[in-house]
């Protein structure tokens, strides 16, 4: 262990000597000092930085603008079945290749491409990565990036510290929790070398039928959205990790999934300012280093109907000349069908630089994208002027987060920073503030571990978002039995059968309460059939929504009703506490509950919610 801090030190001090040499730019120009540098300091840097622009080729150049996927655990190494999608996928091997190949600017990492298994790993794979960039005939660091929004969203899991996510957060009302688990988030982030992530989402979730963000984002109220997720962005960048706010100019009133079809928001202009607008303007007050666009129409803000992310008049138009942003704007991902729809893959990351995007997120077929932006400059459509104005915004990205100075990480701070004690519990106490009680008849809860102590605990059990946690059941059983009461935990799915049904009321027989986890439940559906049933079995009945809060609208009456806005383990301990009287139910909702059968009329208001 010593051989190996001590040689991570020597890479980083190399590295960094690398850059240095590349670009001009000593470390006390390169380190982050916060969003106020000084004018002198900010020419003197750009000055810097232009130099290294002109010494790249147009080749270099263009790869500069793209951000992309790359399956592996190891940026020189990967398993076999890795180098094969890398391969088919993009005509090289491994991560190294494809720096050396295509001159990426940014790495992003997924689980599904077996980028991220444990901190110590990933940290390999990132100092990796940099390494094949400072390798290079024009020696640049790459910004490796995420989504780690927490709650349903996490690409990296535990050992990391787990948070509650946005709806969540949005529910506790705090600006200091959402700030601490930025700057937390942010740190471990950072020590396994992550310096951008895709976080917050800015979106003003108002329709409870949008199916790809809901409790992706911090409510429905916009001036609380834009308090909440300006103090995140404080959170993130306090701990030199570059926050992104998603996805403008505002993704909250959708019923389509921009990963599938081309979403369509009708609000006027003045609904826009009103609605969507504040959290972007915000987090742009707060120094925001990048946004991301949204694959949606907005006739309101552009009649051509062009996706906004290839929009000049919102993204050039509105984003940079009325909010006045000077930052990076980062597209999101190319593959999702809602920007392929209308123009092919060669086409869109021209039109995106032609509207004003800086970075080209995870294109489907990279030789494509990156040929189609070397076609566009040669035929003089893009001038290479154009791509220096973008780089040059991902360069000061790259150097305000240390990049130039420090690009490696090592084994120590890793081990000091990611999932320590410390963090846990800040986890734990954020969590217990923002699980929200909607219904309590004749003070079921708390329960007694005299009174109720035997429980069944069934209900849903999707995947873990992190995709090392759960399943809820388990949790929640485990978390009871160590405040006390004896669990018996039985998993009946998303959709439970007649049989599942008719076992979890046999199994509910003789017990002093069940708590059943429900997600996502339709009225009519099977969950409201399960849950009607153990209701009709006489057994006192908790439900908690372990995703959208919505859910109790399309149940039968039941005893008690709790929302927790995501089913990772920080929530659903959080929640057994709160069910258990160890802890105070303290969460309001953040989005108004509408009947199943009436949506005009509001069940639960913004704001609600019960304590004991």
């Amino acid at each position: 262990m010593p051989h190996r801090t001590s040689r991570r030190t020597l890479l980083t001090a190399t590295a960094a000597a690398a850059a240095a040499a590349a670009t001009g730019i000593t470390p006390a120009q390169a380190h982050d000092r916060g969003q106020d540098h000084g004018r002198d300091h900010d020419r003197d840097r750009d000055s810097q930085l232009k130099k290294l622009i002109s010494r790249m080729s147009v080749e270099e150049k263009i790869g500069q603008l793209f951000v992309m996927r790359v399956y592996g655990h190891s940026a020189t190494a990967p398993d076999q079945a890795d180098i094969d999608a890398n391969l088919s996928q993009m005509g090289v091997r491994t991560a190294a290749e494809l720096i050396a190949k295509y001159h990426v600017g940014g790495i992003i990492y997924f689980t599904w491409a077996h980028n991220v298994r444990d901190p110590h790993q990933i940290a390999a794979l990132s100092n990796g990565i940099q390494r094949a960039g400072l390798s290079q005939p024009t020696p640049v660091p790459l910004l490796i990036a995420t989504d780690q929004e927490h709650g349903i969203v996490c690409r990296v899991g535990y050992p990391a510290t787990l948070f509650p996510g946005a709806m969540a957060l949005g529910a506790g009302g705090s600006r200091d929790d959402a700030r601490t688990v930025g700057r937390i988030a942010g740190a471990e982030l950072n020590a396994i070398g992550i310096r951008q992530n895709y976080s917050p989402d800015a979106d003003v979730n108002i329709n409870p039928a949008n199916p790809v963000i809901g409790v992706r984002s911090f409510g429905a109220v916009p001036a609380s959205v834009a308090r909440m997720a300006a103090a995140e962005v404080q959170g993130y960048q306090s701990s030199s990790v570059a926050s992104t706010a998603k996805h403008f100019p505002g993704h909250g009133d959708t019923s389509v999934d921009s990963h599938t079809g081309i979403p369509l928001i009708t609000h006027t202009r003045e609904e826009w300012e009103r609605i969507d607008a504040p959290p972007f303007k915000a987090a742009i007050a707060a120094g925001i280093d990048s946004i991301m666009t949204a694959h949606i129409q907005f006739p309101a803000l552009d009649p051509s109907n062009d996706p906004a992310t290839l929009s000049h008049p919102i993204l050039t138009g509105i984003l940079r000349g009325e909010l006045g942003y000077q930052g990076v704007i980062i597209t999101d991902a190319l593959d999702m069908q809602g920007v392929r729809d209308k123009y092919g893959d060669a086409r869109v990351p021209v039109l995106a630089l032609k509207a004003g995007v800086d970075q080209l997120l995870n294109p489907p077929d990279l030789p494509t994208a990156w040929n189609g932006v070397l076609a566009a400059v040669r035929s003089g459509e893009l001038p290479e002027s154009r791509l220096d104005e973008s780089i040059l915004r991902v360069l000061r990205l790259k150097a305000r987060r240390g990049l130039f100075s420090r690009p490696y990480v090592s084994d120590r701070e890793i081990d000091r920073t990611v999932g320590t004690r410390s963090h846990l519990a800040a986890a734990d106490r954020i969590a217990e503030r923002t699980t929200t009680l909607l219904l309590n008849k004749g003070a079921l809860l708390p329960l007694s571990r005299r009174r109720e102590k035997n429980l069944l605990v069934l209900g849903a059990d999707p995947a873990s978002p992190s995709g090392s946690t759960g399943p809820p059941t388990t949790v929640l059983g485990k978390e009871f039995d160590r405040l006390g009461f004896s669990a018996t935990v039985l998993s009946t799915g998303t959709l439970p059968t007649q049989a599942q049904i008719d076992a979890a009321v046999a199994a509910a027989h003789g017990k002093d309460a069940v708590v059943v986890g429900t997600y996502n439940a339709g009225a009519g559906g099977a969950q409201s059939k399960l849950v009607a049933a153990l209701v009709a079995s006489g057994v006192p009945v908790v439900q908690i929504a372990i995703r959208n809060p919505y859910d109790i609208a399309a149940l039968p009456t039941v005893g008690a009703a709790l929302a927790t806005y995501s089913w990772t383990d920080v929530e659903l301990r959080a929640a057994a506490r709160v069910i258990a009287g160890a802890v105070e139910p303290r969460g309001k909702l953040p989005v108004p509950v509408q009947r199943a059968d009436d949506p005009a009329q509001v069940l639960y208001p913004v704001g609600y919610g019960l304590s004991y």
